[in-house]
């Protein structure tokens, strides 16, 4: 039998193997993984991408793990996870365990379930239902589990592609999107402001100038200049907010000097880095605030040691509506979930500011979970879902894989 002709109603998990990927998911979701803090459930991945009987495994310079399945040389297919997940926040707020891993009505609650510990499960078990039933592949399918996604999406696929030298043909990302697909979202920059004044003693403030004051100007700036920002059909508006402030004085009886902003810019298609700093600068003026106006800059060292930076840059990218992938996404979907899946966009970043927002590598999103939940007290997904979801990345390997093997894409 190929791949081609596969029966699709015996491509999905056993009962034994459904209880094998909510074991595994437990495990990811008892096992904290802040951001550069990965290790231990990357020994977890891997271990269960060498039991499910994947090709090849290994961790590349950055921690990214990487596991193959099928024909080397033809095309690749890559499904992308992160494993690291943001803090808890406040722990008063969570009523389950959040390192837990608590099953509840078949849905299983704590930190990373929805983003993205159950969709990373799904991919894993779903490439295993292809292995246990040696279903061959005219390509590779490959799944990377990547680092410090949350504070700089993208730089861990950029290690992949232009360090490593894994070029996909195709990339789906896993993150949560209820079982529909996602094929696109704004980018995003940091902005990082200083508004400038006078010190003096608290007691006589006429004496001096104070860089709060100036900071609230240009707050309110920001604010108006929220409503005005560029639209784009499909991706909505572009946004603005600020999001920290910080004072610098010798004392809390003094006036402060200097006030530090940090501002959060959401990018639609055809805005840019220059035109959201030059917004900003126009507004100093406008409102005669004295400081100074730069992009966020990030330095970040993996749980391997390794150490990169650079600009809090991240551009928005969208699939166009009658690119291959969507459309063959779309038409395996259906006919694995038996439902046509609705097609929309992503209000959050993710690793496509990369793969095809830097690199150009076609890109769209499919995950199991909630996305409203991530990030949430109380973060949780249903099993159902992941379960189905493997179903699906498994069809989406034979599907996408038979396509590409046989079209020419330009």
């Amino acid at each position: 039998m190929t791949s081609a002709n596969y029966d699709r109603q015996n491509l999905r998990l056993s009962a034994a193997q459904e209880a094998q990927c909510t074991d595994f998911l437990q495990h990811l979701v008892q096992t904290p993984s802040l951001s550069g803090q990965e290790a231990s459930v990357a020994r977890i991945v891997a271990t269960e991408m060498q039991r499910l009987g994947f090709q090849s495994v290994h961790t590349d310079r950055i921690g990214n793990v990487i596991g193959r399945y099928g024909q080397s040389g033809g095309p690749i297919l890559l499904l992308n996870g992160h494993m690291d997940t943001v803090n808890v926040g406040d722990l008063s707020a969570w009523k389950h365990d959040p390192f837990g891993g608590e099953i509840i009505d078949q849905k299983l609650y704590g930190r990373g379930s929805v983003d993205m510990k159950g969709p990373l499960a799904a991919m894993l078990h779903g490439i295993g239902i292809l292995i246990a039933q040696g279903v061959p592949l005219p390509g590779e399918v490959v799944v990377v589990a990547v680092v410090q996604e949350e504070p700089t999406e993208g730089m861990a696929m950029r290690v992949l592609v232009e360090e490593e030298g894994l070029r996909p043909d195709w990339v789906i990302l896993g993150e949560p999107t209820l079982m529909q697909i996602s094929r696109g979202q704004r980018g995003r920059m940091e902005i990082r402001v200083a508004t400038m004044g006078r010190s003096c003693h608290a007691s006589t403030p006429e004496k001096g100038d104070n860089a709060l004051y100036e900071a609230a100007r240009l707050i309110f700036g920001v604010e108006i200049l929220n409503a005005r920002l560029m639209e784009d059909a499909v991706l909505g508006k572009g946004s603005i907010a600020v999001t920290h402030l910080a004072t610098v004085a010798g004392s809390r009886n003094a006036i402060p000097d200097r006030c530090d902003l940090v501002i959060d810019r959401r990018l639609t298609l055809g805005e840019t880095a220059l035109r959201a700093l030059a917004e900003i600068e126009a507004l100093l003026q406008r409102e005669d605030v004295r400081g100074r106006v730069n992009t966020g800059y990030y330095r970040s060292t993996s749980y391997t040691g390794y150490h990169t930076e650079g600009p809090e840059v991240y551009p928005a990218w969208l699939l166009a509506a009658d690119n291959p992938l969507l459309l063959q996404t779309s038409a395996s979907l259906e006919k694995s979930l038996a439902t046509r899946p609705q097609v929309r966009t992503w209000g959050f970043s993710t690793d496509g500011v990369y793969t095809m927002g830097e690199a150009g590598i076609p890109t769209v999103g499919f995950g199991p979970g909630d996305d409203m939940l991530a990030h949430t007290a109380d973060e949780h997904i249903a099993l159902a879902q992941v379960f189905d979801a493997s179903r699906a990345y498994a069809h989406l390997s034979i599907d996408l894989l038979n396509y590409l093997s046989t079209h020419t894409l330009s």
